[in-house]
Parts: C-alpha cells; sequence; structure tokens
C-alpha cells in the first residue's frame, strides 16, 4: 500500500513548471515508489541500477532516449550514468514548451548535484525526498516515541517494525561497501567503519574533527573529505551556528547529526528502544530526532531548511534557530516531562539580544501531552505536533 508523501504538492506544481524534475535523497528512502505512484501508469520506467540499460544509454545515448518517444520517462539512479544529462538537455532545448517529460532520481547528493547545475541549469527542478516525517506516518500507543525513534522513518522498518534488526544492519552495511566506494575512493574501509561508529558517539554535538582525528588515527583533512562523504550519502546533516554576531558567539562549527535515528542508535549500540531514551543518549536521540523532522519538514515544501543553532559567549545554546518570514524562532529540544521556566532562559536570552530579527515566540518540545503558554510569549509543545507546527509557519 502506497503512503502519501507530503512532497507531493510540491512535485506537483514543478512538474507543471519544468520539463524535467529531480528527486534526490538518501537511498530506500521511498524515491521510486513515489514517482511511480505521482507520475501515472503511462509513465516510463528505467533503473540505470540495471548494467544493460546502463551500458545501452552510455554507448547510444539517442538510440536510448528515442526509445521513449513522447512518453515521460522515470531515470532512477541517474548518478550511474552523469553522462546522459547533456543529452537531456539537448531534448529539453528542442521544446522548452513541453514540461513534465523527464523524471530523475539520485542517492548522492553532492556529485550529483554538480552534473545537474553543470547541464541543466534553469530546466531541471530539484526536491529531496527524505525518510518519513511523523506527519507521514503516524506512530500510535502510549510508547510512541520510543517506537518512533527506534523503527526510524525510512519506509522498511518503519512499516514493519519486525524486520528493523536485520534491515538497519544491512542498510548499514551495504552504505559502507556500495555508496562509500562510489563516493570515494577509502581503500581502508575497516578504519571508516570506526569512524562512523566514533561519529555515532558525537551525534547531537559539535563536530571535533581534531579529537576524531586523533581517535581514528587519520589526517584531519582525511576526517573533513570523510565528512563530506557522510553528507553526501545523507546518512549525516551537519547544523550550521547561527552567523550574526548575537552574544559574540564562540562556536562556528557545526553540529552532527544522524539523519535517521534508528540507524544512529545501532551504530551506537543501544540494546532496545527503552533503553535508547532513558540511557545516556537520550537526550542527543530525542534532540536529533526533531532536528531531523525539522529538516524533513522544509524538505517536503520544496525548501532548504533554514535552521541553526545557537551558543552565546557565556554558554546558553538554543537548539534550534529557525528562520521563517524574516524572523527567527527560537526553539529548545528537552526530553523532560516536566518544563520549567528555567528551560526558557537560553531562548529569552536569545531573544533580547536579537532584538527585532527575533520573532515574539519561543518553543520549548519536550515530552509533555498539551500545548500551553508561558511567559514572554513563548510556548511549551508537545514533541509530536512540533512537525505540524513548524509546516502550518512555512506555509505554501
Amino acid at each position: 500500500m502506497y503512503i502519501a508523501r507530503k512532497l507531493a504538492g510540491a512535485f506537483k506544481q514543478a512538474k507543471s513548471s519544468f520539463p524535467s524534475v529531480l528527486v534526490t535523497g538518501p537511498r530506500q528512502s521511498g524515491k521510486t515508489t513515489f514517482l511511480q505512484n505521482e507520475t501515472g501508469s503511462n509513465t516510463a520506467y528505467i533503473s540505470f541500477d540495471d548494467p544493460i540499460e546502463r551500458g545501452f544509454a552510455l554507448t547510444d545515448p539517442h538510440g536510448f532516449l528515442d526509445r521513449f518517444g513522447e512518453s515521460p520517462v522515470i531515470l532512477d539512479e541517474v548518478q550511474y550514468v552523469p553522462e546522459i544529462l547533456s543529452y537531456l538537455k539537448m531534448r529539453i532545448d528542442r521544446d522548452r514548451k513541453v514540461n513534465g517529460k523527464w523524471f530523475l532520481t539520485g542517492s548522492q547528493h553532492f556529485h550529483l548535484m554538480k552534473n545537474v547545475s553543470e547541464s541543466l541549469a534553469g530546466r531541471i527542478a530539484i526536491l529531496e525526498l527524505l525518510p518519513f516525517s511523523i506527519l507521514e506516518h503516524d506512530v500510535n500507543g502510549r510508547d510512541m516515541l520510543q517506537k518512533a525513534v527506534w523503527n526510524g522513518g525510512y519506509p522498511d522498518p518503519a512499516l514493519h517494525p519486525a524486520k528493523r534488526e536485520m534491515w538497519v544492519r544491512s542498510y548499514i552495511q551495504t552504505y559502507i561497501e556500495r555508496d562509500v566506494r562510489q563516493l570515494q575512493n577509502i581503500k581502508d574501509l575497516r578504519t571508516f567503519e570506526m569512524f562512523i561508529s566514533l561519529a555515532a558517539a558525537y551525534h547531537g554535538q559539535i563536530f571535533n574533527t581534531a579529537g576524531l582525528s586523533r581517535e581514528v588515527g587519520v589526517s584531519l583533512p582525511t576526517i573533513k573529505s570523510w565528512a563530506g562523504v557522510l553528507e553526501a550519502s545523507y546518512l549525516c546533516y551537519f547544523l550550521p551556528p547561527y552567523f550574526r554576531n548575537y552574544g559574540k558567539r564562540i562556536v562556528k562549527t557545526p553540529k552532527l547529526y544522524f539523519t535517521d535515528s534508528a540507524i544512529v542508535c545501532s551504530i551506537s549500540k543501544q540494546p532496545d528502544a527503552l533503553s535508547a531514551l532513558t540511557g545516556a543518549m537520550g537526550g542527543a536521540l530525542f534532540e536529533g530526532f526533531l532536528v531531523s523532522e525539522a529538516v524533513k519538514v522544509f524538505a517536503m515544501k520544496g525548501m532548504k531548511p533554514d535552521i541553526y543553532f545557537w551558543r552565546s559567549h557565556d554558554g546558553l545554546e538554543v537548539d534550534l534557530i529557525i528562520g521563517i518570514g524574516g524572523k527567527l524562532y527560537p526553539v529548545e529540544i528537552k526530553l523532560t516531562s516536566t518544563p520549567t521556566l528555567m528551560h526558557f532562559d537560553p531562548i529569552n536570552k536569545f531573544k533580547a539580544i536579537a532584538g527585532k530579527d527575533a520573532a515574539d515566540t519561543g518553543l520549548l518540545v519536550c515530552r509533555i501531552n498539551k500545548a500551553s503558554s508561558m511567559p514572554n510569549n513563548n510556548i511549551v509543545l508537545p514533541w509530536h505536533q512540533f512537525p505540524e507546527w513548524l509546516s502550518d509557519r512555512l506555509g505554501r
């Protein structure tokens, strides 16, 4: 059964306005299923995972494209045949009035974007389909937070929790053996595995390249290069600090978050769902889960995430600063079920320093059951209502 994705609205607008649409995102996030359901039954489908199709496209690109005639077509995993993009450009330029003809998917962000921008600039809409948000796949029950964090957002483990352990383990192994080799010629995969394991310990923390360099035993440039691999393959998201000179920030390094909670739980060897949230990494897992939800909400609107963190010179930190409509919304994320006024100290400090740039409203997102108003126009919001709150503010 197909579960409708929130990206459908942005996709409908894109395919009516552009000759081609690229849907990118991590492997197995549902890109192919999405396109096959949203483009109609008359759309042809080709996967470049198939070596025969790959060879055909490389040796006879005109013959490969001629076979589709006037029909729309999905070209899946186009990063395997970037050469086809220049031939698509020629086809598109013959008749720029035809929109919604070419639909592409890809799962390696930086390399693919470079090829797309060089060949199809101005001719293609680029959208990201990330794993399920809780807006798309509702988790019910008293332990809904545990289930959501433990199973993550990838369709297979989210919809079929019984296969979660085997799926996640296989995904990580395939990622290392396949994606990493394609993105960069890393010869010592065992050392790269150690790097990923140690990076999981930094989930929700400042990305300490020097510390990782010492622990892994490789150079600082290598760590930075490998961090690029994590980001390019969507395994991790690097949350930048807010760069305006509010409070003379002392931190200019991003924070590291694994984009899927099930994967970081597996890599960091959490024994079960309850232990994951009650153990030493519980706060970081909860924070990372909601940062990932914010990224997903922006993506499903067809927007680039306008999110940051902020730390003052005296150590106060706001977990998320969200830019919406020219205003900055400070958001604190706490695992607590008992919010206090002290939780709002960083929010109030940021609003005072940012002045007119800050929104009137600040949010504390935590494990309560009902939203409530707090002093200084602040709000305490249940964790499961945060994505909907953000989606409503972003509109479109």
